[in-house]
């Protein structure tokens, strides 16, 4: 790490993963997925196992932490991933389901339990036009897709 890295000031808000095991796992394989992202640090658990750490992922960071079998994740909270392009939501949906479950509407969950929304900036675009008959096509297109299909929305917007 270089000096402005570890003299920057921290984030304010950071999600924190508590996961019942698989910490170490959890963070490899994020940045794994993620281009510009890293681990920061690691907490060494038993038998040399990586029990929790720090990692980035696109600037944004978070902490995870092997909490025990108690603890689960829900649904109600999600990771929500802007993507551009049709590749993009391709490749992060297709990345993070695996061995996860792929799900409606541009949701999935990852290996670990946690839930990922793949969702690209033209759909909000679209939900909120004024001419909510279109909105409403978009609408009705979206739930009946699992990944989100760009041309299939533009095209219900069209009709």
């Amino acid at each position: 790490m270089t000096a402005a890295e570890t003299s920057a000031a921290p984030q304010k808000i950071t999600t924190f993963f508590m996961f019942s095991e698989g910490a170490g796992d959890a963070m490899n394989f994020y940045v794994s997925v993620f281009k510009n992202s890293r681990i920061i640090s690691k907490m060494p658990g038993p038998g040399g196992t990586v029990m929790g750490g720090t990692f980035e992922l696109e600037g944004q960071r978070f902490n995870a932490f092997d909490g025990g079998p108690h603890f689960s994740f829900s649904s109600g909270i999600s990771q929500f991933v802007s993507c551009e392009t049709q590749d993009e939501i391709d490749y992060y949906y297709e990345k993070l389901s695996e061995g996860g479950e792929k799900q409606p509407c541009g949701w999935l969950k990852d290996k670990f339990g946690v839930s990922w929304q793949i969702i690209p900036p033209v759909l909000g675009e679209l939900l909120s036009d004024p001419d909510r008959e279109k909105a409403g096509r978009v609408m009705n297109a979206i739930c009946k897709m699992q990944k989100i299909d760009i041309q299939e929305l533009e095209k219900a917007a069209q009709e």
